[in-house]
Parts: structure tokens; C-alpha cells; sequence
């Protein structure tokens, strides 16, 4: 299926009849909603011309977070995956840089609403391991140096903004985000040039509907999520 590259908003990880995995921009917003405020720019109207048909979006990710986002071109191929979802069938990996040091690997275990004009609780868990960790010489409290650690994130469940509330949760604050971060923390990375929330979905992986074939996509980071694995010596390759 050809894509124009006058058109093209997002990077194409696959493309077939049925659906497509593109690799989301930080900063875009994916469709009309009450987070919109007034906006009428959205990426799903631009990735309809980008494709030249119907899209369906599958899943989400927050307007500040980049990477892995599938898209069905049919309302079968749609339903198929959502199917796939909703049975915890789909693999999502995400890079999230953090303040502190948490232990090699964790389950943060912890209900959240639905988010605004949603206030039932329901079950949400996410998984993590620590890829790496980082110190900056700016003083944290009784401390000389800030603490940062890579993880690598893998919600089970799909709730709204998960990982960023979870991290808030566990004291280890996602840098970058403005809405559940720690604002000095936060402060540090701008000063620093990083002007980004640091949270990549970098890994999706599900069975296609069609072939029964397992898609595997990766999403490589951007420049301004390199500038903060380059603060630390961290491997770009890291996953």
C-alpha cells in the first residue's frame, strides 16, 4: 500500500490490507476528546490522508508519549484486534525514564479510575525491570546527586494514563510529566534541553487477524529522548 511521503505525518513500522503499526510523534494528538481543548487538529484525520482510507484506532497513547500505535483499515480487522486486547493477548513494551532508584524489577499493583467523568475504580497492573540507572549533580534533598533509572514498563491492563499514575504511585515519578511528575525533577531535565515526557511505547507485538502470523514492530527513540539517554551513557538499544 503506497504512502505518500508529501502526506506522511507518522514513520510506517508495517503496513499491510489489513491494518498498519505507525510510530506516534510526541506532541500529537490523537483524536477529538475533552483533553482536546478547543483543538481541531488530530492525528487520526491526518493518518486518513496519509493511508488514502479508513483508519480505526485500536488502543491509545497519551498526547506526550510516542511510539508504537496500531491501526485496522476494516471494521473486521478492528474487532478482531480490540478481541485481542480486551483477552490480554497483545505485548506492549515502553521505556520510561524515572526519578529514583526502584529494584530490578517490580509489579506495581494498584486500582485507577477511568479518568474524567470516570470515577470507578478497577484492577491495574503493571510490570517493570530496570534497564539502567543514572545520576545528575543536582542535589535531592539530604543528597549531593538526583537519582534516574530507565525501566522497561509492560501494563497488563489498559487504563487511563497507567503507567504515569503507577510511577506516581510507587514515588518514582515518570520526568517529564507535567500532569503526575515532580515538577523539580521535571525543571532539571529542561535545563538540561530535554523538553519532552520520557515515556516510548517501543515494542508492540499480536497476532495478526488474518494470517495468524505474530507482528513484532519496534519504534526507535527520537532525538529528544536520545538527549536524555545520552546525559546518562545509556545504550540507545536498550529494550
Amino acid at each position: 500500500m503506497p504512502v505518500s511521503a508529501s502526506a506522511a505525518v507518522a514513520d510506517v513500522l508495517h503496513v499491510d490490507q489489513h491494518l498498519a503499526v505507525i510510530d506516534k510523534p510526541a506532541g500529537a494528538l490523537l483524536h477529538d476528546s475533552s483533553l482536546a481543548r478547543g483543538e481541531n487538529e488530530f492525528l487520526i484525520d491526518a493518518l486518513r490522508v496519509q493511508f488514502g482510507r479508513p483508519v480505526f484506532l485500536i488502543h491509545r497513547l497519551d498526547r506526550a508519549t510516542s511510539g508504537c500505535l496500531l491501526l485496522a483499515f476494516d471494521h473486521d480487522t478492528a474487532g478482531a484486534l480490540g478481541r485481542e486486547f480486551m483477552a490480554r493477548q497483545v505485548q506492549k513494551h515502553y521505556l520510561a525514564v524515572c526519578r529514583g532508584w526502584p529494584g530490578p524489577e517490580g509489579v506495581i499493583d494498584h486500582p485507577l479510575d477511568g479518568g474524567p467523568g470516570k470515577p470507578a475504580k478497577k484492577p491495574a497492573l503493571t510490570r517493570y525491570v530496570r534497564l539502567a540507572t543514572g545520576e545528575l549533580p543536582e542535589p535531592s534533598g539530604e543528597f549531593a546527586t538526583s537519582r534516574y533509572a530507565l525501566l522497561r514498563c509492560e501494563p497488563e491492563t489498559g487504563r487511563f494514563r497507567q503507567i504515569r499514575r503507577h510511577l506516581k504511585h510507587a514515588s518514582h515519578h515518570l520526568i517529564g510529566d507535567t500532569s503526575h511528575g515532580d515538577g523539580r525533577h521535571n525543571r532539571i531535565f529542561r535545563m538540561l534541553g530535554v523538553h519532552r515526557m520520557l515515556l516510548h511505547a517501543v515494542r508492540l507485538s499480536f497476532l495478526h487477524p488474518a494470517s495468524g502470523e505474530r507482528i513484532e514492530t519496534v519504534a526507535p527513540l527520537d532525538a529528544r529522548f536520545r538527549k536524555a539517554f545520552a546525559l546518562f551513557g545509556w545504550e540507545e538499544d536498550l529494550r
